[in-house]
């Protein structure tokens, strides 16, 4: 059977999914892990403004635990969807271990893969699925921003059509952009393809103006039409158009993060101006390196952000965190017959590293404060980041964590008076950037660590892994 006869069943199979798995227990839960900035009396689950939220874990899992446990069916204003294009190859991301203890060129691990065993139907299939949790997740005013290129975009737009009505499809945006596509034997791909659909004819949208050149640059001087002129000539303002040329993330920007196929927080903030205002909540459910939680940000609209990458969860986070964003961070944990979270799955999978750290507090002078001082002392990152790595860059990273395993580190943080439920709730990150990272952390204060006198010390490292430890505080 050809591809276009499968169509219809990859979209009736999908619903028979979604309904099936709304109707029965879920296999996944979510669990707030860490809360930035958000203030201890205010809970996600009864502020009827929620937002913001980081997860990992497999979004449809996240938005189907959306839907059942925070009823968030039609709370959405805008969702922006940047998933694999079928593009048949995995993707890398660039990491920089900055130490002068060994000689080492930038590692290349694996950001996300886009291959797919069964091809087309099953890359479509994945795609399907997720489009049904999106529309119900979406407000009655709410609309879909799907961003793709040409390897699917023709058939997902049919599927697309299917699940929320051709009647609702808005607009097929063209970005047009300077880099990659060059070939001989074609003409240079240099443009992507975003499908905008409505919730309901009631999606909310704000028309952009955009300069349109006079002829030759020269005045018309027509009666009722206001003109401007600027260094190029005379102009006049129009409502922007379907094709958009904002360039990509240039290698020196200060945007860019070493993401793989990161996108520019231009193009988002065109969107966003377009489909949304000051306040709404809007989610991206494929975020990557985080350009539509960060635009959002600040832009002053609410933000839902979920990846299943290691690295793409770390790299949002402190892209956050340098924004001085609030929000709350969640994890996937699977869940036994009883819709418990597993006794055997507890421990978070993204944080089997091994961190050593020395916590000390004295009396601050003559403050009637104490001084708390922490200090990273080893880290050993956990065994699965090799698997995104290739033999040679492995070996490279083992012989590296033996002269300087600290180098390793992306960026930490500290809980000083951690929380009996294990949220944590650190209030300073002290991020890698061009001078290095700060192996130190120090605070003032009356009270340092919880009932069994203990902090938390959390690190994530460059490769997406992480470790916490609990450390009892040394009296000086």
């Amino acid at each position: 059977m050809s591809l276009l006869h499968k169509l219809c069943n990859i979209v009736d199979d999908c619903k028979i999914e979604y309904d099936f798995k709304m109707a029965n227990p879920p296999l996944w839960t979510f669990t707030t892990r860490q809360k930035v900035g958000v203030p201890a009396d205010c809970e996600a689950d009864t502020d009827p403004q929620f937002g913001n939220m980081l997860a990992a874990g497999d979004n449809a899992a996240f938005m189907e635990w959306l839907l059942r446990e925070k009823n968030m069916g039609g709370k959405l204003k805008m969702v922006y969807i940047d998933p694999p294009f079928f593009s048949n190859a995995d993707y890398a991301a660039e990491v920089k271990i900055d130490t002068d203890k060994i000689k080492l060129a930038a590692v290349k691990q694996k950001a996300y893969r886009d291959t797919w065993e069964n091809g087309m139907e099953e890359y479509l299939s994945m795609l399907a699925y997720r489009l049904y949790l999106i529309r119900e997740l979406l407000a009655e005013d709410g609309g879909l921003w799907i961003h793709l290129d040409w390897h699917a975009v023709h058939y997902v737009k049919i599927i697309a059509d299917e699940i929320f009505g051709q009647e609702n499809f808005i607009n097929e945006v063209v970005w047009m952009y300077k880099s990659g596509g060059v070939s001989k034997r074609r003409f240079a791909r240099k443009h992507d393809t975003l499908l905008y659909y409505g919730k309901s004819k009631k999606y909310y949208f704000k028309a952009q103006q955009e300069k349109s050149y006079n002829r030759g640059y020269k005045p018309y001087r027509f009666k009722g039409v206001k003109e401007y002129k600027d260094e190029l000539g005379w102009y006049t303002m129009v409502n922007k158009k379907d094709v958009w040329q904002i360039d990509m993330v240039g290698r020196t920007s200060s945007e860019r993060t070493g993401y793989a196929t990161q996108k520019p927080e231009a193009l988002l903030r065109q969107i966003l101006d377009s489909c949304t205002e000051e306040g709404d909540l809007c989610a991206d459910f494929f975020c990557g390196s985080g350009t539509l939680a960060a635009t959002a940000e600040q832009m002053g609209r609410r933000w839902i952000a979920c990846d299943a990458g290691r690295l793409a969860v770390a790299e949002t986070e402190k892209r956050l965190w340098n924004l001085g964003a609030s929000f709350e961070m969640a994890e996937a944990f699977p869940v036994d017959e009883s819709g418990e979270v597993s006794v055997s799955s507890r421990r978070s999978s993204y944080a089997e590293g091994e961190l050593t750290v020395k916590a000390t507090v004295e009396q601050a002078g003559i403050s009637d404060k104490k001084l708390l001082k922490v200090r990273l002392l080893d880290y050993v990152p956990p065994k699965a980041i090799y698997e995104m790595l290739d033999e040679k860059n492995t070996k490279a990273v083992k012989r590296l964590i033996k002269k300087d395993s600290l180098c390793l580190v992306n960026f930490w943080c500290v809980d000083i008076v951690p929380e009996d439920n294990g949220i944590l709730r650190p209030t300073q990150m002290m991020v890698r950037d061009k001078k290095g990272l700060t192996l130190e952390y120090e605070a003032l204060g009356n009270q340092f660590g919880n009932s069994n006198g203990e902090i938390v010390v959390q690190v994530w490292d460059l490769f997406g892994g992480r470790a916490d430890a609990k450390v009892c505080v040394e009296l000086l």
